[in-house]
């Protein structure tokens, strides 16, 4: 039997319905039936920032939207995307089957079901009035951590640049079960995250896809959206815009579909109104926070530079200290010289002495007094006695002696001086070059600290969520240097982010 057979046996009578079966892999039968609808994929890559799970050819006549599904696992991601894609082809109750795009993920292990990569799913069915595309954003605060995350922001910025078919967001979408009365720890910090993500324009594009409902007034999600201060779209009464889905149409055709069906075109109501908004501010908030990212970086990474630097610096200024106080080309010698002293009488009167050797020449016994060249030591005018056999007009016959003495004099190797000078030289040009890199390395620490308060003066501006965690995770970090960098004004202004946070993360009391 074939599927149109089975299908024509189960009295289905929608044409439409019988051509979208054809198109489709039987998975389950029973009531309802299960199919999955075969599509086109360029399977995951981990090259690329995430993969494409297309159904059909963009029809560009066609109204074409974009949402963006924002929410933890388990919420009911995947049955509202099915849930979409039935409504969108027209399947009703009593067609007795179920239309499936996606994997059931809630039996498979948390290693299976994160992936690293954004999934978007194109919904280009001839059977529907328009064109879907689902940003769904799989892993996003999984226990993979803050890296993980930083991926996926840069998954969403990637994507945002170079698809062409992502040029717009018609709706971002958090989805909450309708039971809970609080956000987990998990969903805070993913609704935060994604906030901090998006343009401050798209506020009026949020809206609540509330799951697992009973179709009572969701009271309980209600309150724990307005405890977490989630930023989302608000009706004429200043209430959250939001859409209710009981989550149980793939289970039985016993069960009533009207709530889903009622909430799906509610919010395709909501879809085809809604003024679209254009991805500038959210691409500027996602390259500034990237930017910011990297700044940050890079400073730490220059901390280390620098203090690295300022060793190599303390070092040199060390050794240089020490070189000077250890001049160790310098000795000291003993050596003699003379000085006249009066002459001892008892042994005689006068002698004949040279002035230029400093020596006694005739001492004692030098009697002839009338004319010194007389003196038997001279011979030709000059003296045969002294060393440099002076004239005998540098001699002198008075009643003083030349006498011998010692004494210590400091001299100078001149080798280990060269030896001492050249090392000096070198270390005191170390010592000019490491302040000179030091002196560099600041003036591109206040550049690197000035660029990164601009990206957060930035964010304050045009981010939908100006007091994320993410920017919050440097708020310390940019007030520690902005102090160093004696700017105490703008540290007084990041002093007024962390605070007004904390007031703004304070717990709510109902």
């Amino acid at each position: 039997m074939t599927d149109c057979q089975r299908f024509s046996n189960s009295e289905m009578s929608c044409a439409k319905t019988e051509e979208l079966i054809k198109k489709s892999i039987l998975i389950k039968d029973g009531n309802p039936a299960r199919y999955r609808l075969q599509t086109t994929s360029d399977h995951q890559n981990q090259s690329k920032s995430h993969r494409k799970i297309i159904i059909g050819e963009r029809d560009p006549d066609k109204s074409h939207k974009i949402i963006l599904l924002v929410g933890e696992t388990g919420t009911g991601k995947t049955t509202l995307i099915n849930t979409m894609i039935n409504y969108m082809c027209g399947v009703k109750r009593e067609d007795k089957i179920w239309i499936e795009i996606t994997e059931d993920q809630s039996d498979r292990t948390s290693v299976h079901s994160q992936t690293p990569l954004i999934t978007v799913y194109g919904f280009y069915i001839p059977e529907s009035s328009l064109d879907l595309t689902i940003i769904d954003t799989p892993g996003y605060g999984d226990t993979r951590g803050t890296e993980h995350d930083k991926q996926i922001a840069k998954s969403f910025l990637h994507l945002c640049k170079s698809d062409n078919v992502v040029k717009q967001i018609d709706a971002v979408c958090f989805v909450i079960k309708a039971d809970q009365n609080r956000l987990t720890d998990s969903q805070r910090y993913i609704f935060d995250a994604f906030q901090s993500l998006l343009g401050e324009d798209i506020k009026e594009n949020i809206v609540l896809l509330i799951t697992h409902s009973t179709g009572l007034p969701p009271q309980n999600a209600l309150t724990a959206v307005k405890e977490a201060q989630v930023m989302c779209a608000v009706d004429e009464k200043n209430q959250p815009i939001y859409f209710l889905f009981d989550n149980c149409q793939s289970l039985s055709c016993d069960q009533d579909w009207d709530l889903s069906c009622n909430g799906m075109k509610r919010f395709f109501t909501f879809l085809e109104h809604r003024r679209t908004k254009g991805l500038r501010s959210t691409r500027e908030v996602l390259q500034k926070r990237q930017k910011l990212e990297e700044n940050i970086s890079e400073q730490k990474a220059h901390v280390q530079t620098m203090e690295q630097k300022q060793h190599e610096l303390k070092q040199a200024q060390d050794d240089l200290e020490k070189h000077k106080e250890n001049k160790n080309f310098e000795y000291t010698v003993e050596v003699s010289y003379r000085v006249k002293v009066d002459i001892d009488p008892a042994v005689a009167k006068q002698a004949m002495c040279c002035t230029v050797c400093e020596e006694n020449c005739h001492y004692p016994g030098c009697w002839w007094f009338k004319n010194i060249s007389w003196c038997h030591v001279f011979k030709n005018d000059h003296c045969t006695v002294c060393t440099n056999k002076c004239h005998f007009s540098k001699h002198v016959k008075e009643d003083k002696i030349y006498a011998a003495q010692r004494k210590s004099e400091k001299r100078i190797n001149e080798d280990l001086k060269k030896e001492y000078d050249d090392n000096y030289e070198k270390s005191l040009s170390k010592v000019n070059k490491l302040n000179e890199e030091l002196q560099e390395l600041d003036n591109k620490k206040i550049k690197l600290v000035m660029e990164a308060f601009n990206c957060v003066e930035v964010l304050e501006k045009i981010a939908l969520n100006t007091d994320s965690l993410f920017t919050l995770q440097h708020i310390d970090f940019l007030i520690e240097k902005m102090k160093e960098i004696k700017e105490p004004e703008k540290a007084e202004e990041l002093e007024n982010i962390k605070k007004r946070a904390g007031e703004n993360q304070a717990p709510h009391t109902a």
